[in-house]
């Protein structure tokens, strides 16, 4: 996989930095995104900037539309919102190579068994992402905060008698970004990383969003802070239903970390669901508190905090599409 090229799908700021560096330290990388943004890079080139250093990166190739792609991919990073996996999924059902693989780099729960739909078990892989970026402007990307590496493995619970042959794959691809300038590793099972980074989400996402706060804020706010920890607790409840095994004993384990080690260092980070409300109209809650929901409800768990922040969250959606109009 070494020349293989790699496709960046959904050139957000996420993918932007990942195809950006990846490129800059000699692969071959094409960007899908939007055409502002890509309309920017063709002219001056992609500007990094932030915890991962600043740079420029030129020559990267540039589609707005998966029809306009050339070629197969041994590679494909699939950074697009949850909500926008299935229609992705399906636009590039061809694009990649009969051996490659496509890595799931989403916020939320669900992308990994949407693109084992289209691509099959042994072509898929998961990944945690847990550093934060914005987009300033069309044609740059700012790091604001990077909490922890990139994790990348398979889904036992999924992938079965294929997850040691992914797991190897997972290695693989990790070395290469990690390589590139992101810190990265591979992990033989993805699944109770994404499930941690699901307590974190589920706590902080809705609310910076509706109450427009940092992360910092919320957890120092009296009100809020036992909005979170329901949130939190609930959220663990569905992991242990679903048969996750968490590296926490007990949902209070967790919440020490979260508020001790995890909020400190993203204290002044505020939710891409914030700018997704505002800009897009549209979020990814439906991944994140809204799985959670479902899966309380098939297992017979109480979500009810879940249930609230979800409903908020798509009642703020409404509210946004009728100021709109």
């Amino acid at each position: 996989m070494t020349d293989t090229p790699i496709l960046i799908a959904g050139a957000g700021a996420i993918g932007s930095i990942l195809g950006g560096m990846l490129h800059d330290a000699g692969h071959d990388v094409t960007l899908l995104g939007r055409r502002a943004h890509l309309d920017t890079i063709a002219r001056r080139g992609l500007r990094i900037s932030g915890l991962l250093g600043n740079r420029t990166v030129a020559g990267m190739k540039l589609a707005d539309d998966p029809a306009k792609l050339g070629g197969r991919f041994g590679l494909i990073l699939c950074t697009v919102k949850s909500y926008d996996t299935e229609s992705i999924a399906a636009a590039l059902s061809d694009r990649l190579a009969d051996d490659g693989v496509v890595v799931s780099m989403q916020n939320g729960l669900g992308n990994i068994e949407s693109l084992i739909e289209t691509f099959g078990q042994r072509r898929v892989l998961g990944a945690r992402v847990i550093f934060g970026a914005e987009m300033p402007s069309p044609g740059c990307a700012h790091v604001t905060v990077f909490a922890q590496p990139v994790a990348i493995g398979p889904a036992p619970a999924l992938h079965r008698e294929d997850s040691p042959a992914l797991a190897e794959r997972a290695r693989t691809i990790a070395a290469r970004i990690d390589a590139a300038g992101v810190p990265t590793v591979a992990v033989n099972d993805i699944m109770p990383v994404l499930w941690t980074k699901i307590l974190y989400n589920v706590a902080l996402n809705p609310l910076g969003a509706l109450l427009q706060q940092t992360y910092g804020a919320l957890a120092a706010d009296p009100d809020v802070r036992p909005i979170m920890d329901r949130a939190i607790d609930e959220a663990f409840a569905v992991a242990r239903a679903v048969g996750v095994a968490l590296p926490f004993s007990n949902a209070a384990e967790y919440r020490k970390v979260f508020y001790e080690e995890l909020i400190p260092p993203t204290v002044s980070h505020r939710p891409t669901m914030l700018h997704d409300l505002h800009v897009r109209g549209r979020t990814d809650i439906g991944a994140l508190n809204g799985k959670i929901v479902a899966l309380a409800d098939r297992f017979g768990l109480e979500a009810e905090t879940n249930r609230m922040l979800t409903r908020l969250i798509r009642a703020a959606e409404r509210a946004g599409e009728k100021t709109e109009n």
